[in-house]
């Protein structure tokens, strides 16, 4: 009976509470922009702008699970305009009502499919303008393009922009953007020794093209194989090879003396804390040249060919920490396993790992201390 129970409850991980604001702001967004400023909740025969119910299916898509392959903007306009184009020919010829549904939604499976252009809601479309002869003998194909292409265009423009705002990818990533570096090398969890056409036919092979995209598998492929090689690691934790004696800064330490520290003692990041040593951010060294380098005045930085020499040029700005501290990056606690700080460390996007206890700062995992302790572990293992 349990195995019954779980069968048939939800299969879908658990989404956090912000996770599902953010989709449902997004639709909010979405439909009232739609229906304020383009499409009108009446239909309007002159120019056959209006609502219509599948945009609220092609929302749930494009706002909810915009890493989906359903979702995509090919998919999503060319599926619901070939779905307007057959509902409205199948409507045209086609007398009896439930034989003209049946028809229209099947023709539009068939044609998405040959298309690449698979998207649910535009099987609604396909029902809609069934179910409505009258509008299509006004309209006729103009259906096809308004409300139906215009409507799923905008639609589609507005979730980009969202996405970028709130940090999520739309449309798909593709298999050879660039890295976080910008440069063309696959970040390091997609270097699998695997090729694009290799990956589709993973998903053909499996019937998951519709699900997956080949990007996202090779993210997911090399984050499995990043999560097994920590299985050779142990029981390892945070607590077991973090740095304990640290140097911190406090907020309104100057650049030239966190130059001063980065020179002193070779570190590639810096704590900064309060006076009570609550955690407020950390500063990689990168972060500080990067952002001292471009304003120093009169310093030919071509002939900076050196961290040392960089950093002096960065003394000349009397910025203070908490000016270009990161106070978004990753944290971790002491009992975080080594598996969850190699993934951080793997993307590429810091160079160590504060860690915490009730927002103090008691340690620091570099990854220099990873690298040491995987190295242990494999002559150990060896």
């Amino acid at each position: 009976m349990s195995k019954f129970l779980r069968s048939i409850g939800p299969i879908i991980p658990a989404a956090s509470p912000v996770e599902a604001l953010r989709a449902g702001f997004g639709a909010l967004v979405g439909m009232a922009v739609a229906g304020l400023f383009v499409l009108s909740p009446a239909v309007d025969l002159e120019l056959g702008l209006y609502l219509i119910a599948p945009f609220g299916a092609s929302s749930v898509l494009l706002f909810a699970v915009p890493n989906s392959p359903l979702a995509q903007p090919w998919s999503a306009v060319v599926g619901n305009t070939i779905a307007a184009v057959i509902g409205v020919a199948v409507c045209l010829t086609v007398p009896d009502a439930a034989l003209r549904v049946a028809l229209a939604v099947a023709l539009t499976i068939s044609a998405m499919v040959l298309c690449r252009a698979v998207h649910p809601p535009a099987g609604a479309v396909a029902m809609t303008a069934a179910l409505n002869p009258d509008i299509v003998s006004d309209l006729g194909f103009r259906f096809a393009l308004a409300p139906v292409a215009v409507g799923t265009l905008l639609l589609v423009a507005i979730a980009a922009i969202y996405a970028k705002l709130t940090g999520r990818h739309y449309p798909l990533r593709q298999f050879d953007d660039e890295n976080i570096h910008g440069t063309s090398d696959p970040s390091p969890v997609e270097r699998l020794g695997l090729s694009e056409e290799e990956l589709t036919n993973i998903l053909d092979k499996y019937r998951q093209s519709l699900n997956l995209g080949v990007e996202d598998l090779a993210r997911l492929i090399g984050a499995a194989e990043m999560q097994a090689a920590t299985h050779h690691t142990g029981p390892l934790v945070a607590s077991d090879i973090m740095s304990r004696d640290l140097v911190t800064i406090g907020p309104d330490t100057v650049a030239s003396h966190i130059a001063d520290l980065f020179r002193q003692h070779k570190f590639t990041a810096l704590p900064v804390v309060s006076k009570d040593n609550m955690f407020l951010g950390i500063i990689f060294q990168i972060h500080l040249i990067a952002s001292r380098i471009e304003t120093a005045p009169h310093v030919d930085q071509r002939s900076r060919t050196t961290i040392s020499e960089r950093l002096d040029a960065s003394r000349d700005e009397p910025a203070q920490a908490h000016e270009i501290m990161d106070t978004k990056g990753p944290t971790a606690i002491p009992q975080t396993p080594i598996s969850a700080l190699l993934f951080l460390m793997s993307e590429g996007d810091v160079d160590a790992v504060p860690i915490l206890e009730k927002g103090r700062i008691t340690g620091i995992v570099t990854r220099t201390d990873m690298i040491a302790a995987l190295a242990r572990t494999a002559l150990h293992n060896g």
